[in-house]
């Protein structure tokens, strides 16, 4: 099932259940979709890459504002950021661990032939595509720096 399709049903499974956060999350979720859908491109149905980027810079922003909260002592607010930020985590791919993040840079400078920082924007613009929605940009960017330095 695409995850388009997921977040539809979850829409659905939330009204029935009458979780207003889920409900509230998953419905925001596709107002991106559907605005990306009638951007410019017009497509009927949006990639599932797509669909990770907005649900990744969701959950970004909704970790960014739940920190403020905090800074704030606003812990209504927190909390409920932090509850919408589990939900749109639950649409992700599983997050690569620091080890797991390091070994697949390894792989993809190992594949591109790198071997000094000078390469290091070709190795990020690939490494940025394959480990899309799992990893985060400033991670993938320090671990291709460290890798890079030690050649």
């Amino acid at each position: 099932m695409r995850l388009e399709e997921q977040i539809n049903e979850g829409i659905k499974d939330a009204m029935k259940a009458k979780d207003k956060v889920r409900l509230e999350t998953l419905r925001n979720v596709k107002k991106f979709i559907i605005e990306a859908k009638t951007s410019g491109a017009n497509l009927s149905e949006l990639p599932d890459n797509d669909v990770i980027k907005i649900i990744t810079k969701l959950a970004k922003q909704g970790t960014d504002s739940a920190e403020i909260y905090k800074t704030q002592n606003r812990q209504d607010l927190y909390e409920y950021e932090i509850q919408q930020v589990a939900v749109l985590k639950e649409f992700l791919p599983q997050q690569l661990t620091k080890e797991e993040l390091t070994a697949e840079v390894e792989k993809i400078t190992a594949s591109a032939g790198a071997a000094s920082m000078k390469d290091m924007g070709r190795v990020m613009g690939i490494a940025s595509k394959e480990l899309a929605g799992r990893a985060e940009g400033k991670d993938i960017s320090e671990a291709v720096k460290e890798i890079l330095s030690r050649s």
